[in-house]
């Protein structure tokens, strides 16, 4: 089955489960992922399709959208471009604008490394500037698909995603300041988000930006 969208037709992938309701969504190749009950047939699922082809085609272009911005970002270093020069070296070489390394796997290396030092410079920014008492945590850096940071009360620790290397260190600090405001506000209530416009006065801005 496909779904056409501007003379383009979209595989539709469908999984059957013990669900009450449909869900439609679309994935990062731009295939139309079906969530139904077992007793759905294709027709139906033909009329559910036809009947939200708008909603769809604006889930297929923001998908579209996000993979260009992703594709833009990725050889970008804190938000500026780098010029990537594949040599066979023993380390990787960045002189501010160029980088040379070997291949990709040694990108993928230099950005933890970097994000190491870089993480930590930030987090240490974000807080010693905090009124409130809250522990110092742990560190830890990860790649993660849905969520650039998470805050683990129980270990004192926060985690961030290792993307955040590649984008404009506004939205490092954002980050940071929003899961340090866990620790004063386990929850994403008012009081909290009071929290973080007092140290990211312009988040609102850099939320929908990072968005």
């Amino acid at each position: 089955m496909y779904f056409e969208c501007e003379g383009i037709n979209y595989p539709i992938l469908i999984n059957k489960k013990n669900n009450k309701n449909l869900y439609i969504r679309v994935d990062e190749k731009c295939n139309i992922k079906i969530t139904c009950p077992y007793f759905y047939t294709n027709k139906m699922i033909n009329k559910v399709l036809k009947d939200n082809i708008k909603s769809i085609n604006k889930m297929i272009e923001k998908q579209k959208l996000k993979n260009q911005k992703s594709k833009k970002e990725d050889y970008c270093y804190l938000g500026k471009k780098l010029n990537i020069i594949y040599k066979p070296v023993k380390k990787p070489l960045y002189d501010g604008y160029k980088l040379i390394l070997n291949d990709d796997l040694m990108l993928l290396k230099w950005y933890k490394q970097e994000a190491k030092k870089v993480f930590k410079i930030y987090l240490d920014e974000a807080y010693y500037v905090f009124d409130e008492k809250i522990p110092y945590p742990n560190l830890k850096i990860r790649q993660m698909k849905s969520r650039w940071g998470v805050c683990n009360r129980k270990t004192n620790s926060i985690t961030l995603n290792l993307e955040l290397i590649k984008k404009d260190k506004e939205f490092l600090n954002y980050v940071i300041v929003h899961e340090l405001s866990h620790f004063v506000h386990f929850d994403h209530s008012k009081e909290f988000w009071k929290t973080v416009e007092k140290y990211c006065p312009e988040y609102k801005r850099v939320r929908k930006e990072l968005k």
